[in-house]
């Protein structure tokens, strides 16, 4: 297993991150705590769940193998998450200071630990300030209960909202958005500001649902035991508008080629390309069986040919506007040295 450091921080996490959506749902305890000890003796760190995640059940259930496996709370990286609701009150939900205080606590008891690695804000709230939200956290840090300050499915302006506003208070080392050759609409805007306040970035959804594994063809619409159920509508969308299936398709292609001339499987591929982006510290990986997560973890230290790095970097390019993002908004943003001699 590869380690990086965790954005500006300098705390080791493992190159992958053991998901944990999946348990208390699709993923029994028994298997839960299986997966977890097959992530950790495997060199992995990173755990992350959220307490949304079946309704705190997840937590609970990171908390229960944490209990029976004495000293494994010394090897690991613990992230969760708050904002959702957990209750249909009105203060059930937000980064209000309210909110927060009563999530973060909850999942300290459901996890079972006095201190959250790294806590992250699972996405924006428009009705609190942000200023509210980071004095609660630096207060949390500051009480013992938080080490580290992540983002989730923040856009570019709201990253730079929650960095400059934190100027003397605890600042934001990491952003976990959906991440992979299907989606990297990220690209245009999150991850320059990432790169730019020194952010690490934590995918997930790396194999898109399902769709860099190659479990579903062109024409057949996914049924039974997919991610995507007996939904015909959500199948036939293949991942995107109808004007764009054309892409998705040719992403596929593309993943499936390089898989053959690796001898690796597209999960494998999908995985390896998301991992060697720049700005990436740690990849999510979500499994809801042990076998899953022992195919993904062979990616651990795995990389791909500049080649074909590249040319699925190619095939992968998503549609682009032509303004702000094209060829006119960068032409508009460019200059020469030399002026216009």
């Amino acid at each position: 297993m590869e380690y990086r450091l965790l954005g500006p921080t300098g705390l080791s996490v493992s190159r992958l991150c053991l998901g944990t959506m999946t348990f208390g749902d699709e993923t029994s305890e028994e298997d839960s705590h299986r997966q977890l000890d097959t992530f950790v003796d495997a060199g992995g760190t990173l755990i992350d769940t959220a307490d949304v995640y079946s309704a705190g059940t997840s937590e609970e259930i990171v908390g229960s193998w944490l209990a029976a496996s004495p000293g494994r709370r010394d090897e690991v990286v613990v992230a969760t998450k708050g904002r959702f609701p957990m209750d249909d009150s009105p203060t059930g939900v937000g980064l209000s200071r309210r909110h927060l205080s009563d999530a973060l606590d909850n999942s300290l008891r459901r996890l079972g630990v006095d201190t959250i690695d790294l806590y992250q804000m699972h996405a924006w709230d428009p009705h609190t300030s942000i200023d509210e939200t980071l004095r609660f956290i630096d207060d949390a840090v500051s009480a013992g209960k938080i080490h580290y300050l992540g983002l989730s499915n923040f856009t570019g302006w709201q990253i730079a909202q929650a960095v400059e506003r934190s100027g003397g208070m605890t600042m934001p080392v990491s952003l976990q958005p959906q991440y992979n050759l299907l989606v990297r609409d990220i690209e245009w805007e999150c991850v320059p500001a990432c790169e730019e306040y020194g952010l690490g970035i934590l995918p997930w959804s790396p194999l898109a649902g399902g769709w860099l594994t190659g479990k579903y063809e062109r024409d057949e619409v996914p049924t039974g035991d997919t991610r995507l159920g007996d939904d015909p509508e959500r199948g036939m969308e293949a991942y995107g508008p109808r004007n764009e299936q054309e892409r998705t398709w040719n992403v596929v292609d593309a993943v499936r080629a390089v898989a053959e001339e690796r001898d690796e499987s597209m999960a494998q591929v999908a995985l390896t390309w998301v991992a060697d982006q720049p700005a990436v510290t740690s990849v999510i990986l979500g499994a809801r069986t042990v076998e899953q997560l022992e195919q993904n973890l062979t990616t651990a230290d795995r990389h791909l040919d500049p080649d074909q790095h590249q040319r699925l970097t190619d095939a992968s390019a998503p549609p682009i506007a032509d303004y702000p993002y094209g060829e006119a908004g960068v032409d508009q943003r460019s200059r020469s040295i030399a002026g216009n001699r």
